[in-house]
């Protein structure tokens, strides 16, 4: 498939948990994506680390859980194909920019053109809510290729005008700036937040779509040590 960022790509496995990117650039080009999604690249690309927006943006990175490094693979000697995968098991998705904002949640973002910049933003937490605490979120900005990576299979909620949605935080993968939302608690109190295992939601008026994935990787992981010696 050729996008109007310029490049040939496709997503490979995309109907199972294990899907990956196949890109083909011209000469010049490049592709960022996150650490070590690198699998394969033709001789006439070069791979090296980068922090994008620097210190900061790197920092601010790791605040949203993601690695603090970029990597980003060049067609330096020529035109090539590169390979990319995701860590975990699940889907990648494609979304084109066209200039609007997209709000990525921890381990979601998987790859992006040259057009699309990566930034850190906080989010406030609803009033009242753990004291007024923020987290930290992926803000993709620009126009090109943004490529997301989910848990699982990747869900679009397509939610009208009018219409208000709540979607459990750790189900979230990756939203448009353009749709209004809030995060409240999943319950009237916080204990009954806290016993249920939900914690927080976010709330969602319509319209716009949201993407979701059908798996929680939190309880997955929990699940895991649960397993482990010792345990």
């Amino acid at each position: 498939m050729e996008s109007a960022a310029g490049i040939n790509y496709e997503i490979v496995y995309g109907d199972g948990a294990f899907a990956m990117l196949r890109v083909r650039l011209g000469k010049g080009m490049s592709i960022k994506a996150q650490s070590d999604a690198m699998v394969t690249m033709d001789t006439t690309m070069d791979v090296e680390g980068k922090m994008e927006g620097g210190i900061l943006g790197g920092l601010g990175r790791m605040l949203s859980r993601e690695n603090f490094f970029f990597q980003t693979i060049k067609a330096v000697r020529g035109d090539g194909e590169t390979l990319l995968a995701p860590a975990f098991p699940g889907s990648v998705l494609d979304l084109e920019m066209d200039g609007t904002p997209y709000y990525v949640q921890k381990g979601g973002f998987f790859a992006a053109t040259e057009g699309v910049a990566i930034s850190t933003k906080m989010q406030n937490l609803a009033k009242g809510l753990f004291g007024g605490e923020g987290f930290f979120v992926l803000e993709a900005s620009g126009t090109g290729l943004l490529f997301v990576e989910t848990f699982g299979a990747v869900h679009v909620v397509d939610i009208p005008a009018g219409k208000d949605i709540v979607i459990d935080n750790n189900h979230l993968v990756a939203w448009p700036s353009s749709i209004q939302y809030n995060i409240q608690k999943a319950s009237k109190g916080l204990l009954s937040s806290i016993t249920s295992g939900e914690m927080f939601v976010f709330r969602f008026q319509g319209p716009g779509k949201v993407l979701i994935q059908s798996r929680n990787n939190i309880g997955f992981s929990q699940w895991l040590a649960s397993l482990l010696p010792g345990k």
